[in-house]
């Protein structure tokens, strides 16, 4: 249902115009970019990714049954300790918004995590308000590790974020 192909200069228009505000981005990046996204960031963002030794990779999410592109997400690998990363998840197609496609883009994600890189834990973090990708980590079978509190600051507001973990032997019962 959805392929996660490299991430590329080709990539960054689409990716800007799904970006609408500062609140938006700090929800979908942290913290990792400048409102508003620019081509210079995203050039820096794949600069060192995407590429057999590299420790980042960058995803875009491609719907198969129409070829679109309809999301965007990426991984940072710590081979040391055998983890991953997951970040900047997003389906920036508001028309399948709430279809389930961001499930099916994590589950590509961690399926990579577990059978490409073969890690042993993938993590993430959520802000403790985004209910619907808290409920889509769940399903696929992240569980909460621990509440940060205050983590992030937007405006003038705070933000919680949930830390969420699975584990390769999770993800192994899961799928068998």
């Amino acid at each position: 249902m959805i392929q996660l192909a490299y991430f590329t200069g080709d990539d960054f228009a689409q990716l800007m115009q799904w970006i609408p505000t500062e609140a938006f981005m700090i929800q979908w990046a942290g913290t990792g970019f400048t409102f508003p996204l620019h081509v210079h960031q995203l050039e820096n963002y794949i600069k060192e990714a995407n590429h057999s030794g590299a420790d980042t990779f960058v995803y875009k999410a491609i719907h198969q049954e129409t070829g679109r592109v309809i999301g965007h997400i990426s991984l940072k690998i710590d081979r040391r300790n055998e983890s991953a990363r997951i970040g900047k998840v997003l389906i920036g197609d508001e028309s399948i918004r709430g279809e389930g496609m961001g499930l099916h883009v994590i589950e590509a994600a961690v399926d990579m995590v577990f059978s490409t890189f073969k890690l042993h834990r993938v993590s993430l973090g959520v802000f403790d308000f985004n209910r619907a990708a808290l409920a889509c980590y769940e399903k696929a079978g992240f569980q909460k590790d621990g509440l940060l509190r205050d983590a992030r600051k937007a405006g003038n507001e705070f933000w919680n974020l949930w830390e969420m973990s699975l584990l390769e032997e999770e993800w192994r019962k899961r799928s068998s």
